[in-house]
């Protein structure tokens, strides 16, 4: 497996968001599972990163698919009492940082909670006021 891709796994299972910018390109680009819109930019794409990983509990990869610069992340987690899993898509640029992070899930119904749980807590985040238009 591609170290940023293990190092990833860590911080995801530590918890410590603080630790993922280092691991994205200046200019990622991060496609989220709740709408249609992406976040671009290493400052906000951590953040967001970061709110998910607040809200997500008992979150463990069960599989890692993939070689080179393109990745397959399956996870399973819980978003308040509902079930979820999913895959986190990742391209890593030539430098070995993430580039794209594509994620999909399901069911319909964790993905709302998701959506829900993450918008309140960005919606209280001064760091996402000039953000916040990317959200509507």
């Amino acid at each position: 497996m591609h170290p940023t891709l293990s190092a990833m796994m860590e911080v995801v299972a530590s918890g410590d968001d603080s630790k993922i910018a280092g691991l994205l390109a200046e200019d990622v680009t991060f496609l989220p599972p709740t709408y249609w819109k992406t976040w671009s930019g290493r400052e906000p794409v951590a953040a967001v990163l970061g709110h998910v990983g607040k809200v997500f509990s008992d979150f463990s990869y069960r599989r890692v698919m993939g070689d080179g610069n393109d990745w397959a992340l399956e996870f399973q987690c819980k978003i308040g009492k509902l079930d979820a899993v999913g895959v986190d898509l990742i391209t890593l640029n030539n430098d070995g940082l993430i580039q794209v992070f594509e994620v999909t899930m399901r069911p319909y119904k964790s993905v709302g909670a998701l959506r829900e749980a993450v918008n309140a807590r960005v919606m209280t985040d001064a760091r996402f006021l000039k953000y916040r238009e990317a959200l509507s």
